[in-house]
């Protein structure tokens, strides 16, 4: 099969969150599945995106409104990452390495999918499906349906992915100028709750939505920041298919971030060096479990629940345990984690700020994992921390709870139901009597290791899904 994905991002070449990683390694399974595969995204000047050996392949123009712009496509001549990458450039709008401007991010992504659609149309290139990930390409869909200039391009399958459904990308009907020239009756299929909706227009134009967990799928009909009714409605042609990770890339075996690597059989002398290293630069004391955290300091991560957290369990336990932070967002909660580092000096620290190698190391070094989050459609966290043999401790929800099985049920894992600080504290007391226990716990590092999350099966399931679309147009003709 012909694929084309399209995405704001993709590890590595730009990354914010969990949508770069499953972009940056879908593609990839997906073409050892024998099937021609293709990414599409913005060419921001990352350090990443600026070391690649580019060639441009097509220089055009695209209109925003009554604005003529041009863009030009480049492919990687190398294909680093194991699949076509395709860059496009459209100045001013992708000038700096960063993702996401916030101020001007409606016009960004809007012509960017023009430029995308505007590329594809001109030079014939009709993919057997494309798929479409979260609200940054959300309007692909209406537009291949909807405008006059793309009739070309309406029979291609429009397969949409919801990453994290709290994220639409709204803007005003001011805006409505800069989409190319379509049906009006048809705007409806633009709007939600009074604005311009890309996340709406997604769901209700493509041939199929997706969704990264079968629990997730189901909490996005009551927990989806305004379009639970949406989602409900659309629920028939909705799916939820668990992410994987890449497992080339997290394999403690292998693994080139880290001094000291370790297979299942042999994971005590690894994992224990590298915790001795990073208690070491941390100031924390290898004797003790080591909880962590790594990810975004935000609201649905429950990071607002950590500062009290390390409060409360480092006075009640603090001769048995060491917390260790690595996030940045919240500048309130970067400050609280901040402030409590006097107090807690030898057994908390946190490093603000995004560092790859360093998270590799937490994965490997760490004992437990905190995840306490209140939104997490998938989550891979928790399947690194598995692989590396790191015990996650998580809420019950979305992909947390389709991933993890707690240690009371024969699982690797440990579990709470709440998103509030006396549950996280319960599950770290958990934790430290599992941690005391040694055969105990080197018998549940070694079942969450033997966990197979890889994309493999993971690709063979879009595959599948993706075959269905194309016979509809078969069965149509």
């Amino acid at each position: 099969m012909k694929i084309f994905h399209v995405s704001a991002e993709c590890y590595p070449v730009a990354k914010v969150g969990g949508l770069a990683d499953v972009v940056g390694a879908l593609p990839k399974y997906q073409k050892q599945l024998q099937n021609e595969v293709k990414v599409v995204m913005p060419h921001y000047k990352t350090p990443f995106a600026n070391k690649l050996d580019l060639q441009t392949i097509f220089i055009g123009e695209v209109y925003l409104g009554s604005t003529l712009y041009t863009y030009s496509v480049s492919h990687d001549s190398k294909n680093t990452l194991g699949f076509e990458l395709y860059l496009i450039d459209i100045p001013p709008f992708f000038n700096s390495e960063n993702v996401y401007e916030y101020g001007n991010d409606a016009e960004r992504f809007l012509v960017f999918q023009l430029a995308f659609l505007n590329w594809i149309s001109e030079t014939g290139q009709y993919p057997d499906v494309l798929h479409l990930h979260d609200h940054h390409t959300g309007f692909i869909p209406f537009l291949i349906q909807n405008a006059y200039v793309y009739q070309n391009l309406k029979h291609i399958p429009t397969f949409f992915t919801i990453h994290n459904a709290q994220y639409h990308g709204s803007f005003g009907f001011d805006k409505l100028h800069y989409f190319p020239d379509f049906d009006h009756n048809r705007i409806g299929m633009l709007e939600w709750n009074g604005q311009i909706n890309p996340l709406a227009a997604a769901i209700k134009n493509a041939w199929k939505v997706s969704t990264v967990s079968p629990t997730y799928l189901e909490e996005m009909t009551y927990g989806a920041n305004g379009l639970e009714d949406l989602l409900r409605w659309e629920k028939p042609k909705s799916i939820g298919i668990l992410n994987g990770i890449d497992t080339e890339v997290w394999n403690p075996e292998t693994d080139t971030l880290l001094e000291h690597t370790y297979s299942i059989k042999e994971y005590k002398k690894g994992k224990e060096a590298t915790k001795k290293e990073l208690c070491q630069k941390f100031g924390l004391n290898p004797q003790k479990p080591l909880f962590a955290f790594i990810g975004r300091l935000v609201y649905e991560k429950g990071a607002d629940l950590l500062p009290h957290t390390v409060s409360i369990a480092l006075h009640k336990f603090p001769q048995e345990l060491n917390i260790l932070m690595l996030g940045s967002g919240d500048p309130v909660v970067e400050s609280q984690l901040r402030d409590l580092l006097p107090f807690y000096k030898g057994n908390y620290n946190v490093h603000i700020g995004y560092d790859e190698k360093l998270s590799h190391q937490i994965y490997a070094g760490a004992d437990f994992l905190l995840m306490p989050s209140r939104v997490e459609p998938c989550g891979l966290n928790q399947m690194y921390a598995l692989r590396y043999g790191t015990i996650p401790i998580v809420r019950r929800t979305g992909g947390l709870q389709d991933t993890v099985v707690d240690i009371g049920d024969n699982g690797y894992g440990i579990c709470h139901v709440q998103a509030n600080v006396e549950d996280i504290i319960r599950s770290i007391e958990r934790a430290n009597e599992l941690y005391q226990d040694k055969k105990e716990m080197e018998k549940v590092i070694k079942k969450a290791m033997k966990i197979n999350n890889s994309w493999e099966k993971v690709a063979e399931s879009y595959i599948k899904v993706y075959k269905e679309l194309t016979q509809l147009i078969a069965d149509s003709w």
